[in-house]
């Protein structure tokens, strides 16, 4: 385009591109791999030991929000390392962190150490994934850049298929922390094929870091998700600690805000949001990923504790949504191009918040075709929302800022998945709670309430006393089986939120004549 303002780049690069994306997409895959394993190891965490670690519901919410508010608080600054010392370096050294952490997650001998190690695991984690999107940006020239991003956004979908399914076998044959010792092999794979192939790249003229502002969004980020999770677990938002956690999160997010505003070195640069383009594909990726994370919480109960499937019969029943994102996603670009990212972006988010709405529907005995095609739509939906608003994002920012790009739209994502776990996550403990208390009155008093946590601490007590607690199996099902289709409708309404945003706010289809011209104007006005 004769609008691109970046130098051509050097042939040899230029040449391999291709191969560089394959590893780009591996290293990115033992980010998001290790999500969605966890998804399916959860069932199998929440049960005492030997088997697993006897993880309480909140245990579990922690266990993965440890790792997605260390890896939100830390991308803006990982952002700007990379661009500062060159993004390849910053790709190794956080490839190293991830399996060191991977390492020790896997012999965590209590849910405290796992939480801390995924902790550790974040760190790493937080450093390769702006830093894969920005040497994407740094290899490919822009006319290419819309193809590369929709394979790897498709590389999501693989994951999300490679995770449950590996995770599941692994379960089905080893202890739980054979879901997170897997990777270790694979991130040494990464290592040896990015020394040898990936070209490193640095901002001419990179920001200065901003410690404070770390310290303040991770802060902020901490204390309001702990307080939302708490009130679920306590079954009352009402109370006093509750409300004063949460307040004070919203206060320091406040504050996070105001000092980046007025800070002349900003790990969030506000002024990027008066582009009302850019603001909205935020918003679009935050809302669906709140909506989804939320759900997907649910679903592995739903399909292992209720339907009675094995971790590996779980992870292959994941395997229409993956499908559906490796099939989608890199063809996304194709629709955008006829119908425009306002028309393209508003079908998947009304087609995710029909599928969210489908969960309010299903019982114990729903025939499992309707939940694969359900999944199935749901990740033909997903690969229309994130390959669009991803192009919208990345281009919105000069190359030399690609990394601060990424790092905002995988913050967004991460953030809007970690309020999800713990909005939703809060408000399946207290529907749950309140389903199954009435049924719990003849356990003795210290076990009532360990009972009220989840259904797998109803479910494991149950079996625990034998004959006698038959009797509270049938009321746990029907508790949660509620509970999943209050749940469900919330996501289904923060998805009908997000679809209003991007059909009001995201550029429509431009006139053939004027597509070179405008669609660059459109995404570079916050600059």
């Amino acid at each position: 385009m004769t609008t691109s303002p970046a130098p051509r780049i050097p042939e040899a690069v230029h040449r391999r591109r291709w191969a560089i994306l394959g590893v780009l997409m591996l290293s990115l895959l033992i980010v998001v791999l290790d999500n969605s394993i966890l998804n399916v190891a959860i069932k199998t965490i929440a049960t005492p030991a030997p088997t697993g670690l006897g993880a309480t519901q909140s245990e579990i919410e922690w266990a993965i929000n440890s790792y997605t508010l260390v890896f939100a608080g830390l991308l803006f600054t990982a952002g700007l390392i990379g661009d500062r010392l060159g993004r390849k370096k910053v790709l190794l050294g956080g490839l190293v962190v991830f399996g060191i952490g991977s390492a020790l997650a896997a012999e965590s001998g209590s849910p405290g150490q796992l939480i801390t190690y995924r902790a550790v695991m974040a760190l790493g984690a937080a450093f390769v994934m702006p830093a894969t999107l920005a040497v994407l940006m740094n290899v490919f020239e822009r006319s290419e850049q819309p193809k590369a991003i929709g394979i790897w956004a498709g590389g999501v979908g693989l994951a999300i298929a490679i995770g449950p399914i590996t995770g599941g076998a692994l379960l089905d044959h080893f202890w739980w922390g054979s879901v997170f010792l897997i990777n270790v092999p694979i991130v040494l794979i990464a290592l040896a094929l990015m020394i040898w192939l990936v070209p490193d790249s640095r901002d001419p003229k990179p920001g200065r870091l901003d410690p404070v502002g770390v310290v303040l969004s991770v802060l902020g980020l901490v204390l309001l998700v702990y307080g939302i999770i708490k009130g679920g677990e306590l079954a009352d938002f009402t109370d006093a600690k509750v409300l004063a956690t949460i307040i004070a999160g919203v206060v320091v997010l406040i504050g996070f805000v105001i000092y980046e505003k007025r800070s002349d070195h900003p790990s969030l640069d506000v002024t990027y949001f008066r582009n009302k383009v850019f603001s909205a594909a935020m918003a679009a990726i935050a809302l669906v990923f709140f909506a989804l994370m939320g759900v997907t919480f649910f679903g592995v109960f739903y399909t292992q504790s209720v339907r009675g499937y094995s971790p590996l019969e779980s992870g292959l029943l994941m395997l229409p949504l993956a499908a559906a994102q490796m099939i989608f996603a890199p063809r996304a670009r194709l629709l955008v191009d006829r119908f425009g990212n306002k028309a393209t972006t508003t079908a998947g988010m009304l087609l995710i918040a029909a599928t969210l709405a489908a969960f309010a529907g299903f019982e114990a005995d729903t025939p499992i075709w309707l939940l694969e095609v359900v999944f199935f739509l749901m990740g033909t939906g997903m690969a229309h929302i994130m390959t669009p608003t991803s192009v919208v994002i990345m281009q919105a920012l000069p190359r030399e800022k690609a990394g601060s790009a990424s790092a905002l739209s995988n913050t967004f994502r991460q953030v809007g998945g970690a309020l999800g776990i713990a909005v939703l996550g809060s408000v399946l403990a207290t529907s749950y709670r309140n389903g199954i208390e009435g049924k719990l009155g003849a356990l003795p008093p210290g076990l009532r309430d360990t009972a009220g946590e989840s259904i797998e601490a109803t479910l494991g007590i149950a079996e625990k006393l034998g004959p006698r607690g038959h009797a509270l199996v049938t009321p746990a099902y029907d508790a949660f089986l509620h509970a999943m289709h209050v749940t469900a409708l919330w996501g289904t309404g923060v998805a009908l939120i997000g679809t209003v945003v991007v059909a009001v706010f995201l550029p429509g289809r431009p006139p053939a004549a004027e597509a070179g011209e405008r669609e660059p104007e459109l995404i570079s006005t916050g600059d």
